[in-house]
């Protein structure tokens, strides 16, 4: 049996609910400092991605199928001549679609946020002139400045 418009928008709505949870815990693995989480969840992007891309090329071919042009204008069209339960489809897709954007448009924002912040460390830790740290990891001191009390 061949897929209608209206079986393929729902599959297409899934695939990308199930992108935006993986946005979200690539949201939370930065916010808790979890970087180590990231690859898995990149490559779980790539997937879906990849997934939603070959999803987009099979609906643009059904609307070629159906007399529709590729694309935007095109989908548009099939999914007003479908009726009331395919535009809504098509509706909710675009809504989930822009959500999506939204989130990953988000989590690069952080990601940028966790290198600039990165950048900054290691310019200051490289503009000193003078070690702060010696190798042992104590602080050092500058000649006259009396003993380290604390440090023992």
């Amino acid at each position: 049996m061949k897929p209608t418009l209206l079986t393929h928008l729902r599959t297409e709505t899934a695939c990308i609910e199930e992108f935006l949870s993986v946005l979200d815990r690539e949201a939370q693995a930065m916010s808790d400092g979890a970087f180590t989480d990231l690859a898995a969840i990149a490559g779980q992007k790539t997937v879906l991605l990849d997934h939603m891309a070959e999803l987009d090329t099979q609906r643009e071919a059904m609307q070629a199928a159906l007399g529709f042009e590729p694309g935007r204008v095109g989908a548009d069209a099939a999914a007003a001549a479908g009726g009331p339960d395919v535009a809504q489809a098509w509706a909710a897709l675009l809504e989930l679609a822009g959500q999506a954007r939204g989130h990953n448009l988000r989590n690069g924002s952080m990601v940028y946020a966790h290198l600039d912040f990165t950048q900054q460390a290691l310019h200051f830790l490289q503009a000193s002139a003078q070690l702060f740290y010696g190798p042992d990891g104590v602080r050092k001191t500058q000649a006259g400045s009396g003993n380290r009390l604390a440090a023992g």
